[in-house]
């Protein structure tokens, strides 16, 4: 069954919704932010659950459909899935349960094809993300005539999760999982995750100055400013729009923890104002997935 987005009348001035494993879609939200000054923004981190790479796509399916319907409760008139394993898993379930845009992301093999200099690719991604159909199908249309060296990299979204940008644990991780690419003669490497942008200047020192990264977040920005332009939902009105965060956590300290993550994340003083931090509602917090419809949420969190 579709639902028609319309019976919630989204207009211009509704926000965009953006929902990701955790808080990795944040990387995606700062491209939006740029891209289009004026939106209203709703994201959903589903941190309890994070991250989505080794849950089952079935899993990934219901929690996508459980996250929509909150956003879309929410007034949402566009969905952003900040995530590539959940685009991989839930896009096409999305876009035929719901009329309203939804735009996903997948690892930017393409461009990496076109830009490599040495004929090899390096793809850092979570192992859901490189088991999917949708990039067996990207390596089949873009990466015939390059060589494409994956790399399976866990623990580093917890890293990000927990906001560990910079230590030694996670400089070993990325060290760990670049050094082979590099080993293969890759001169590309693309960023299969939403949280690895958060690491590029890890990335960047490990891999050399000769090495170019490729982030999809800015071209899923300008993807989803033509959809609302397409639709006659851009907004366009200059003003102060804000930004409304939404966490799974098991218990207060830990949603705490999360959001002071995100807000130095976000960097607020730069990206507008934040209208709050909120929990999920209980239906939809760490637990058994569920895909009935939420509207409403937790109470606000102090603000980190």
């Amino acid at each position: 069954m579709t639902i028609n987005a319309s019976a919630s009348s989204p207009g211009k001035s509704s926000p965009i919704g953006v929902f990701d494993s955790g808080i990795g879609g944040v990387s995606v939200l700062k491209h939006i932010r740029e891209c289009m000054p004026h939106e209203a923004l709703l994201y959903c981190a589903d941190s309890g659950y994070a991250p989505y790479g080794n849950k089952s796509a079935e899993f990934i399916r219901e929690r996508s459909l459980s996250l929509t319907r909150f956003l879309v409760g929410q007034g949402a008139k566009a969905i952003v899935v900040a995530c590539n394993t959940a685009t991989a898993s839930a896009i096409a379930t999305l876009r035929s349960h719901f009329s309203l845009p939804v735009i996903g992301m997948e690892p930017a093999v393409k461009p990496a094809a076109a830009a490599t200099r040495s004929g090899v690719v390096g793809v850092l991604a979570t192992s859901g993300t490189l088991k999917s159909a949708q990039f067996a199908a990207l390596l089949e249309s873009y990466g015939k005539n390059v060589q494409v060296v994956t790399q399976a990299c866990h623990g580093l979204v917890e890293c990000v999760e927990r906001g560990e940008l910079d230590g030694a644990a996670t400089r070993a991780l990325v060290a760990q999982y670049v050094r082979p690419l590099l080993a293969a003669g890759a001169d590309t490497i693309v960023l299969g995750c939403t949280h690895y942008p958060f690491l590029r200047p890890l990335i960047e020192a490990e891999a050399g100055p000769s090495v170019t990264l490729i982030d999809t977040g800015e071209a899923v920005a300008r993807q989803v400013e033509r959809r609302l332009r397409e639709a006659a939902l851009l907004n366009d009105v200059p003003g102060e729009p804000e930004t409304t965060f939404w966490i799974n956590r098991a218990d207060s300290r830990e949603l705490q923890e999360t959001a002071a993550v995100i807000s130095r994340l976000w960097d607020a003083g730069a990206r507008g104002a934040v209208a709050g931090f909120h929990a999920l509602p209980e239906a939809l917090g760490s637990g058994p997935a569920r895909t009935g419809g939420i509207s409403g949420g937790g109470p606000p969190l102090r603000q980190p």
